[in-house]
């Protein structure tokens, strides 16, 4: 079945797809990339070996058509959005690795696997991953009166309501987190954490780990450094809710689709 498949070896075989990286927007196009700019293998999309390009500073190839992460998934594939985001992210891992973390030294690409060493200290710099658990709240009885909590971001610019999330800490097993982040955003305890899913998040370099869980007490009390609003929704009374390409969606449609499903 079509889908992203990992690598970062191009087959000798394979025909060339090449995500400009032009500072922080994409462009994709067959043509193959500067002999002096830094590509990296994505992996193979429908047989199409995929190549994240490092543009530099002042360069254009795209001469102006590059678009932000998000327009682009309005216009790919799910697969090609998959594949951009992963070339961005490597892109962006080698932009911000270039010395050496302990000792600065100039590093240079590992032999044999994606990683950026140190010639001085042998220090190995992979690239970041940054778990972030992600949870829709659900109170009530399964049933149509049941409510999810979704809350709306200080940071955002449209009225929209999602799940709550946050990055996990050193030492903080997935379940915990989804426990502490929903305590510190809006106050309520929460139990029965099942995990749903997960999904790759360039934003800048995160793996979203959704779940679900069940309202077990308290008050919302909003943290106003991270929550403007928050609010119980019942399925048919919900806000603007995230586009398709988010977890976020995928859980709240779930839950929408569960009572339909029961039928």
């Amino acid at each position: 079945m079509p889908g992203l498949e990992i690598g970062s070896v191009a087959p000798a075989d394979a025909a060339g797809r090449y995500v400009y990286v032009i500072g922080s927007r994409v462009w994709v196009d067959d043509r193959p990339a500067d002999s002096g700019w830094a590509t990296y293998v994505v992996g193979l999309v429908d047989g199409d070996c995929w190549f994240g390009v490092d543009v530099p500073d002042g360069e254009d190839p795209s001469d102006g058509a590059g678009v932000d992460l998000r327009t682009f998934a309005g216009r790919a594939s799910e697969d090609d959005w998959l594949a951009a985001g992963r070339a961005v992210q490597l892109v962006e891992w080698a932009r911000t690795h270039r010395y050496c973390g302990r000792c600065a030294t100039p590093t240079e690409p590992a032999v044999g696997e994606r990683a950026m060493r140190c010639p001085a200290c042998g220090l190995l710099a992979f690239p970041r991953l940054a778990p972030a658990m992600i949870t829709l709240v659900t109170r009530g009885d399964d049933g149509p009166g049941q409510e999810a909590l979704l809350a709306r971001g200080i940071q955002w610019t449209v009225p929209m309501f999602s799940c709550l999330a946050g990055f996990v800490e050193p030492g903080e097993s997935l379940e915990a987190a989804v426990v502490r982040e929903v305590r510190e955003e809006v106050g309520i305890t929460v139990t029965d954490v099942r995990y749903q899913g997960s999904q790759p998040w360039p934003f800048p370099h995160s793996l979203m780990i959704g779940f679900r869980a069940r309202y077990a007490g308290g008050e919302l009390i909003l943290d106003p450094s991270e929550i403007a609003d928050a609010g119980w929704y019942r399925r048919d009374a919900l806000p603007m809710i995230p586009p398709g390409i988010s977890i976020a969606r995928t859980l709240i449609d779930a839950w929408v689709n569960e009572l339909a499903s029961s039928r």
